[in-house]
Order: structure tokens, then sequence, then C-alpha cells
């Protein structure tokens, strides 16, 4: 039921080659480089065009039966389960590790053929005061746990407390940070001032990998949305990701295709991997297949991986055990059948 192997001949070779991924097999990490304006200003950025291309992803890929299974098998894989709500609680945060442990009924499992399969989400997203409970309920599972942080979702707090936002939650526990940018210096083009911000929140992280979260929804124009993804990979982003999930408009195809040219960019001068995690707004399981079809043909298979890809899309997972259900059954089952806690 997995895709196929992926292959290191997916991508172009970069002008910089670095390894490809460490000895335990992880991407090697994104060393970042000085700020280089030379490598977006100016760079245009054609909306219409982008649009369109991200239109025929539906339309000219045709995903079904066995193989639409496996796609949505893999989706799973790269799911940050998330709960960021004012009323979380331990006991929340707890039953949402259990779902991340086991994220496909047992029932599913067997008649797809992938009892043996060991199938976890990706990681398991909390503030900062939760990642404590979540550390203790993932235990020996392997499911990183990820913490937003530096004032999620609007970023609009003093620098220095937002650093030790990121220092509580490294030091709690958390495997990756999901951090904001602040929109103002996007919209004023003070590029210098975004790098060092990030640059600072990546030095804050230590081990911990660092998701930028450019909340694409404010930054009006495509153009400064591939500006402030070069800035916050050059300043060390591991990831870079669309939106909070709390703006107007969240995670767009379009928007995404944008950001993975720029990715793609990226790696081509410096021969960094670096990781996309669209998120907000997306709850089907056939979004799920557009959104894998286009990290497949603009950065190949390798970014099929949990390591290279993320969905910040807690409530698609419920929708795709019902795909799969079907799949296997012949009959959807009601929602409830699928509860994510």
């Amino acid at each position: 039921m997995t895709l196929e192997t992926t292959s290191e001949s997916d991508i172009a070779t970069p002008s910089h080659p670095v390894p490809v991924r460490t000895e335990d097999g992880h991407p090697v990490r994104n060393a970042g480089l000085p700020l280089d304006l030379g490598m977006f200003e100016g760079h245009a950025v054609n909306r219409s065009a982008a649009e369109r291309r991200a239109a025929t992803l539906g339309t000219r890929r045709s995903v079904k039966k066995l193989h639409q299974a496996a796609w949505l098998v893999n989706a799973i894989r790269c799911i940050d389960l998330t709960t960021l709500a004012g009323d979380d609680t331990e006991g929340r945060v707890k039953r949402l590790c259990a779902k991340a442990r086991n994220p496909l009924a047992g029932h599913i499992k067997e008649e797809l053929g992938i009892s043996d399969m060991p199938l976890t989400t990706g990681a398991v997203c909390v503030y900062p005061t939760m990642v404590a409970h979540a550390v203790r309920a993932l235990e020996g599972s392997g499911v990183p746990v990820a913490s937003v942080a530096t004032g999620f979702p609007t970023g609009l707090m003093p620098l220095k407390l937002r650093l030790e936002e990121i220092k509580y939650a490294v030091d709690e526990g958390a495997d990756e940070i999901d951090i904001v940018i602040t929109r103002e210096h996007v919209l004023r083009q003070d590029w210098q001032a975004l790098y060092d911000e990030v640059a600072a929140m990546r030095e804050a992280c230590g081990d911990a990998h660092l998701k930028a979260i450019l909340a694409t929804g404010d930054l009006q124009t495509l153009r400064n949305v591939y500006g402030a993804s070069m800035v916050a990979m050059q300043a060390g982003a591991d990831f870079i990701k669309t939106s909070t999930g709390k703006e107007g408009v969240n995670a767009t195809l379009p928007v995404s295709l944008v950001m993975l040219r720029a990715l793609r960019d990226y790696g081509a001068a410096t021969g960094y991997r670096i990781g996309f995690k669209p998120a907000g707004g997306m709850k089907a399981a056939k979004e799920a297949l557009a959104w894998q079809i286009l990290m497949k043909e603009e950065l190949g298979r390798p970014w099929l991986s949990p390591d290279l890809f993320r969905f910040g899309a807690s409530s698609m997972l419920g929708d795709i055990e019902r795909q799969l259900e079907h799949h296997v059954t012949g009959r959807y089952a009601a929602a409830h059948r699928h509860a994510m806690s």
C-alpha cells in the first residue's frame, strides 16, 4: 500500500551540493546563508499563470481505487495532528496523541493488508503549555511533538518574549517549533528585519526544527510570498508553512505553488532540501490528493515523506479514514466512528 521508494534523481543537482541525508537517514538540516536580496528581489510572479497551473492539478491527474488508497495512507503519515483551542486540557491532548499513535482503525488496516505497517501521523502540534502532556503521551512512539510559539497566531509580541516562548517549549520537550513571522516586515519590504528575526528564532530553537509560518493570507501579493519564503530559508528555516489557520485566507494551491518554486530555487542554489507545510482550511481527502500531486510534480518523490512535507489539517484525517473505509467495505461510516480524540 505504501508509495514507491523515493529516488534522489527526482530533483535537480544543486549548484552547491551538500549531502542529501545524514547517517540516520534524515535530510541534512538547512544551515542558512547570509541575506541575499538578489535571490528574490525583482523576481516576477505571474498570478494568473499560477492559478491556471493550480487549477489543473485535479483534472490532469486521476488517482483511483488501490492507488488512491495508497496516497491517502501516505497522507496520514504527513499530518500534523493539532489542537490549538482555548479550552485544551491534558485529557484532550492525551486523546489526540492516542489517535496519532493509531490514526487508522484496525479493521481498515487489516482489509488494506497493512496491519504490520507502523503507521502514525507526522507529529502532534499543541500550545507550549501542553507540550509536556504530549511528550509523555507519545513516549516510545517516535511521533515528534510540535509546538506553536512566538505569540501565535499574530506574533505581535516583543521579540525577547517570543524567543523566551520558543525556549520554554523546547525545554518542555518540543521537537519542532512553528513560529510566526512579523507580517509588517514583509509589507514594508524590510527584509533585513525579517531575516534577523527568523535567524534569532532559529538559534533559540537549538536542535528543534523550525517551521516558519508566513501567514500568506496577510502578505497581499505573491511576490511578497516568494520573498518571505526565500528570506525565511536564508535565515535557517527547516520548513516553510503557509498559514496559522486563523487568517481569513489560509492554504491555497496557487500560493503553495509559489512557495514551492521558492523552495526549489533555494535548493538549486544551496543544495538544502526545505520542508513545506500547507495549513488551514483543508478538510477533504481529495485535497490531500491534490497537495501530494503538487509536491510530486514540483519537487519529486522525496517530498512525499513526513521529513519534508506535512499537512496542518487535523479534520482531514477523519475524512481520509471514511474514504478508506468506503474503499474496503463499499459503505461510508458515520463521522462519529472516526473521532479525532
